[in-house]
């Protein structure tokens, strides 16, 4: 088959994908130019923008050798020049496609995925055919519904996910039973986990039925562990009843109708855009090892090598010095009067 004309490069084809974590800064979130640009670039962020995935999830199709440079299986550090050669995963060329923002309203029993192996139905085929691959911005669990952002923008991708920025997400919860000032503030306080303690949210607009002995409000977060507000809330015995993603930085779900999706108007991309770069210009600039903040000291002992303070040691004395606070004992007839008087 020619390459180009596979069902991957007519944008009917969907691949997998690993969630996405962490990547380098983003100055801006747009991608860069990757086909035009001069010299190698590392494959990871090539994959990521031909759309198949974010860069951390690239790196899964180079740690099971299906990625292939001028006919080498690569791995992961490697670096290839897309003007000059032939990179392909699992045998098709990849080609760069133009970046495309989609948003979709998930239904229960969806999962958040683009290949799911129990063959269940995935976000991927709310969206229509015939666009470029994208793969969804973050998960929500197969029971919770909501807003779902799906992008080949893998810069966007990062600055939306990385817990290091903070970007919200705000969710509408029902949990069974009254949601007082105990729970409220185990929400915003964190609540410890199987894995330590979650990051404070924000709880809001807080409503109790007392008829139906439930409650509804939003939460904020600022990251996003593995069903997170299910367990926690489970920990402080309010079990959720019903869980709705309505926000992600920016962008609101709004009207949107369960099961449909819809192209992201131009203000919403430069909103989301706009918010990755205030994202990133709050992030806290690490400092290279050695130096240290104005207006402070370094500490008196101090390792050259590692950059760091040297581990004080008690001083040690010397053998028959004595204890601390004692003189030395000498013999009687030697001692020296220095005031004069006799013994």
């Amino acid at each position: 088959m020619p390459h180009g004309k596979s069902p991957r490069h007519q944008r009917r084809g969907r691949s997998r994908s690993g969630r996405s974590a962490s990547e380098p800064d983003v100055a801006d979130s747009r991608e860069p130019d990757i086909a035009n640009a001069g010299g190698p670039v590392r494959l990871q962020k090539l994959l990521s923008a031909a759309g198949l995935g974010s860069r951390r999830g690239a790196e899964e199709f180079l740690r099971t050798g299906r990625v292939t440079v001028n006919g080498n299986v690569a791995k992961l550090g490697d670096s290839a020049d897309p003007r000059r050669d032939v990179v392909e995963v699992d045998g098709e060329r990849l080609a760069r496609e133009p970046l495309a923002y989609w948003m979709a309203h998930k239904p229960a029993g969806v999962v958040t995925t683009l290949h799911d192996p129990q063959g269940r139905p995935t976000v991927v085929s709310l969206l229509p055919d015939r666009i470029p691959r994208l793969h969804p911005v973050g998960r929500l669990d197969y029971e919770s519904t909501g807003l779902v952002l799906m992008t080949n923008d893998g810069a966007l991708t990062h600055a939306l996910l990385h817990p290091s920025l903070g970007s919200e997400r705000e969710y509408q919860v029902t949990v069974k039973g009254e949601v007082d000032a105990r729970v409220k503030g185990a929400l915003e306080n964190g609540v410890v986990l199987e894995e330590g303690r979650t990051a404070p949210g924000k709880v809001g607009r807080i409503v109790y039925d007392a008829k139906a002995q439930t409650t509804v409000f939003s939460l904020v977060l600022v990251e996003g562990r593995n069903r997170q507000i299910r367990r926690s809330l489970l920990a402080v015995g309010r079990p959720v009843k019903k869980l709705v993603r309505i926000r992600m930085g920016p962008l609101r779900l709004g009207k949107l109708a369960r099961g449909k999706a819809r192209v992201l108007e131009s203000a919403e991309v430069e909103a989301l855009h706009e918010h990755a770069r205030n994202l990133q210009a709050k992030r806290p600039r690490s400092r290279k090892p050695g130096t240290r903040k104005p207006g402070t000291r370094r500490p008196e002992t101090w390792n050259s090598e590692t950059q760091k303070p040297a581990t004080q040691k008690p001083a040690t004395r010397k053998s028959g010095t004595g204890k601390p606070g004692t003189r030395k004992r000498v013999p009687r007839g030697s001692q020296r009067d220095t005031s004069g008087s006799s013994r």
